[in-house]
């Protein structure tokens, strides 16, 4: 359990300083940019307390918010993944997720690109939905939330391969 706190606080603290020192200052072609902090929701573990899974989103995304300026739309993109991550992996993994036995380690690759894909493209729709906030840039909401969502999930695919536990 103690391990687990450890490696979560790590990964909560690494990813908010690469996303608000490095990757808030790329952004190709005015609408790609990566989010690659929400790894903290992606590999959060799952048997942990939910209330407190919540709070710390909340508090991850208020944290990009606060470096960033954004006035909240990180931390309300962050709570929804949060709150639907459940159901995105009971739809990617099933069965392994109702015996809670889901290693991201040891699971397939589609079904870990599946998963964060999922998340992925919630987050970017609902982040550029509230950032432009109006329903006539609905083109411009849904090609930031594409391309930002490929480049994000590719990124985040590199580092789960790259840092996760091997088999």
């Amino acid at each position: 359990m103690n391990n687990s706190i450890t490696i979560n606080s790590i990964r909560f603290i690494v990813l908010i300083l690469v996303q608000v020192l490095i990757l808030n200052n790329i952004n190709f072609m005015g609408y790609i940019n990566p989010y690659i902090y929400i790894l903290f929701i992606i590999l959060y573990p799952i048997k942990n307390n939910r209330s407190l899974f919540i709070f710390l989103s909340f508090l991850l995304g208020l944290t990009v918010d606060m470096f960033s300026d954004s006035g909240g739309v990180h931390a309300a993109a962050c709570v929804t993944i949060a709150f639907i991550r459940p159901a995105a992996l009971k739809f990617t993994f099933g069965a392994m997720y109702d015996h809670q036995t889901v290693k991201f380690a040891t699971a397939e690759f589609i079904s870990n690109l599946t998963y964060v894909s999922i998340l992925t493209i919630i987050h970017h729709f609902v982040l550029f939905s509230l950032e432009v906030f109006n329903t006539s840039e609905i083109i411009l909401i849904l090609q930031k939330t594409l391309f930002s969502s490929i480049f994000t999930i590719i990124l985040c695919i590199f580092t789960i391969i790259i840092f996760g536990k091997r088999k």
